[in-house]
């Protein structure tokens, strides 16, 4: 009788969540030949490919569509049953604060394993900028937060993992004379971070749209208004993006600080500190 590996049942559930090997891979800890190594591990013990290619990028076959809901299902079991049996009962409420593409792009995932695992836990979730997220008049609104840190050495907010930024759209919009920017209002890293850049290398800009929702940007990108920039793992997978072009300059790292407040439920904010950290990072 075969067995499959739940190893490779998240792996592949991160991977089509996170449209992408490189990116599971960041998320997960692997590098990504392990993911791809793990993926056909996979294919070999249920005899069928689960991915076809489709341009650049590879997407689920009819095969991978029928395995992922039942893939879904085996991790929401496997965390039931370790949740059961677990000598750890953690309860309370928990108010974490995330900028708007983490929560768009990487955190969904996270937080509805962690309430399969921990249902007695209550969580709320808010969006802001980063910025606002780390000010000292903010803190007590939040028990957990998760923030970019321009400061890749910190001791007040450490750094837990690092990122890249990625200039994020139609790229060839790069090649006007003028470049155009779709950006979060002012106070947002990455808004800085692109003017700095393109003034530094003597680059003319004008900011053509701005929004502090992620959707919003998403759809001013689609729409070919301009260009933005984002950290590489929250780069949603139906737009283009690179470190740098012909006509771009490199953005740098960025630094990502997971930052935890006293609050009346510890165990509960220690244990979804844990378990971001141990995903993301």
């Amino acid at each position: 009788m075969k067995n499959i590996s739940t190893d490779s049942l998240r792996t592949f559930v991160m991977v089509v969540e996170v449209s992408g090997f490189a990116k599971a891979g960041d998320l997960l800890g692997l590098s990504q030949p392990a993911v791809s190594l793990q993926i056909k591990r996979l294919e070999d013990v249920l005899g069928y490919k689960l991915f076809k290619k489709q341009g650049q990028r590879q997407v689920l076959n009819q095969y991978g569509e029928l395995l992922l809901p039942m893939a879904k299902q085996m991790m929401q079991y496997n965390d039931a049953i370790l949740q059961q049996f677990t000598s750890e009962n953690i309860a309370g409420r928990v108010r974490l604060g995330i900028p708007s593409e983490f929560a768009a792009r990487i955190l969904p995932s996270i937080i509805g394993d962690f309430v399969a695992l921990y249902p007695e836990v209550s969580l709320e979730v808010k969006s802001r900028l980063s910025k606002h997220l780390l000010s000292a008049s903010r803190q007590d609104q939040f028990d957990l937060v998760l923030a970019l840190n321009e400061r890749l050495s910190s001791e007040k907010f450490p750094i837990f993992m690092q990122d890249k930024l990625v200039w994020v759209g139609d790229l060839s919009l790069a090649q006007n004379d003028v470049v155009t920017l779709v950006t979060a209002p002012e106070g947002c890293i990455y808004r800085r971070r692109a003017i700095d850049a393109l003034k530094s290398a003597g680059i003319k800009y004008r900011i053509v749209y701005s929004n502090a929702d992620l959707t919003g940007l998403i759809a001013a990108l689609k729409e070919g208004l301009g260009i933005t920039v984002l950290a590489k793992s929250t780069v949603p997978s139906e737009l283009n993006y690179q470190v740098q072009t012909k006509h771009l300059p490199a953005l740098g790292d960025i630094g990502i600080s997971l930052v935890k407040s006293a609050g009346e439920s510890e165990n509960a904010v220690d244990k979804l500190a844990e378990f971001i950290a141990l995903r993301l990072g």
